[in-house]
């Protein structure tokens, strides 16, 4: 006696791994091609936007892509002494003795307790600062606030924004890329605030002439002669007919204070300081009360109130960053988003689990008939049980399910000996009001059913009904 040959078990099919690996090719492809796309326009960006922090940066004697050495012999052919300080000390008392134009291209480099000097400068001087922050502007006292930035430099007219440009500088120098980092008055401020370029320039006429310039490139080696940034920068620069030229090359360390003739300190790095005021009396930060605001220095006329009413503790998440990175951030959820609906779109093919639990289905039907008994609810019960009437005797007549109520009556009546109207009834009638009359239902639904199904004849499938 042999035994049977068992037949081989079925082998996986080589397909559908190569199908789900090319599917996976569908979505890791494009998402790798733009993360490379975002990378390269990151990397480009940050290649040509140099950082002010660097060494040489708008520096007049560094000959490099972002340096300042071209608009520095710029100035000198135009018989505009250039002087260049890389002590902010020294820098200011350069401007003591006869006008001239104090340059600071990074003003982040300054010392906390020496960027509120720059806000007392002489009468007859200029400042230009390049890109201040928010630090800056509220340390120096100056009532200007930074509104949105762009992602790179534009190149518009003085006029953009339909407003005439009051800087004569400006006006003769013509289009010019300064349009970067955009400022504005704060609010309620009643002074003087002269914008051109969209507000990426603005002039403050105050004891000392204030410029704000919140884009590098006409100062810079690389972008000096595009447009009319030349005529611009040295326009800012060489209005007093001398440069002071402020080249630091790190962030500055903390100020030391020289004396004078008389022994005493010739210059406070404080907006409130006064000749007999000593660092050492206060904070490293140059504070003369020594804890961290001007607690018996005069009045600064009320600058630091009208710099848009934010203390130095003000500082939201918004202004952390820039905006390129709130941009990218919101373009990356949108692209998780879509990730997710598109996901959510295709379940997959459904897959049978095996239940945890075995129930008999008389233990079924015996809980779910008390819980419509509990919830009185006759008339579901009813509906169920002529539902499942229908689709027994459907089924053994080979009635479609779109078979219209009087059709099914007359052949069920036919097989079950009973009339039509009966049937109909039977299968389509009222709601049962009692649980009598729904005992009765399910009774009469059963025996038409057993009827039908024993009996003999009856139409198959190919009969003619």
């Amino acid at each position: 006696m042999t035994a049977a040959a068992t037949p081989p078990a079925p082998r996986p099919e080589r397909g559908a791994p190569t199908g789900r690996r090319r599917r996976r090719h569908r979505i890791v492809l494009p998402f790798t091609l733009a993360a490379a796309l975002v990378v390269a326009t990151l990397v480009t960006h940050a290649a040509d936007q140099p950082d002010p922090t660097t060494p040489g940066f708008l520096s007049p004697v560094t000959t490099a892509e972002h340096g300042g050495s071209r608009l520095a012999g710029t100035l000198s052919g135009r018989g505009v002494a250039v002087q260049r300080e890389t002590d902010i000390l020294a820098a200011l008392l350069a401007l003591d003795d006869r006008p001239g134009t104090l340059f600071v291209p990074a003003p982040e480099l300054l010392h906390p307790g020496t960027v509120g000097a720059l806000g007392d400068l002489p009468a007859g001087n200029r400042l230009v600062l390049v890109d201040p922050s928010r630090r800056v502007l509220e340390q120096v006292g100056l009532p200007v606030v930074r509104t949105d930035r762009r992602w790179a430099a534009r190149a518009v007219r003085p006029d953009a924004d339909g407003q005439p440009c009051p800087l004569p500088e400006a006006a003769r120098a013509g289009t010019a890329a300064a349009a970067l980092q955009r400022y504005a008055a704060p609010r309620g401020h009643t002074g003087e605030l002269r914008r051109c370029y969209s507000g990426g320039l603005v002039h403050l006429p105050w004891t000392a002439d204030v410029v704000v310039i919140g884009a590098s490139d006409p100062f810079r080696n690389d972008r000096i002669d595009d447009w009319g940034n030349e005529d611009l920068a040295a326009g800012l620069l060489g209005d007093r007919g001398r440069v002071v030229w402020l080249d630091l090359d790190g962030p500055a360390p903390p100020p030391r204070l020289g004396t004078g003739v008389s022994g005493e300190p010739a210059w406070s790095p404080t907006p409130w300081g006064t000749p007999g005021d000593h660092l050492g009396d206060g904070n490293a930060n140059g504070d003369p009360a020594g804890d961290g605001g001007p607690a018996d220095g005069p009045d600064d006329g009320g600058r630091r109130e009208q710099a848009g009413g934010e203390g130095p503790d003000d500082n939201p998440l918004w202004s952390a960053f820039p905006d390129w990175f709130w941009a990218l951030l919101l373009q990356l959820a949108l692209a998780a988003l879509l990730m997710v609906f598109w996901r959510a779109r295709r379940l997959g093919p459904p897959v049978t689990e095996p239940l945890p639990v075995w129930v008999r289905s008389a233990e079924t039907v015996l809980g779910r008939a008390r819980l419509y008994q509990r919830a009185r609810a006759r008339g579901p019960a009813a509906t169920t049980l002529r539902s499942a009437a229908r689709d027994r005797l459907g089924t053994r007549l080979n009635l479609p399910a779109t078979a219209p109520p009087a059709e099914v009556a007359t052949l069920v009546a036919r097989y079950a000996g009973r009339r039509p109207d009966e049937i109909h009834e039977l299968l389509y009638g009222a709601e049962p009001a009692t649980d009598g009359e729904l005992l009765a239902l399910a009774r009469s639904l059963d025996l038409v059913t057993r009827t039908v199904t024993a009996a003999r004849h009856h139409p198959s499938e190919g009969e003619p009904r």
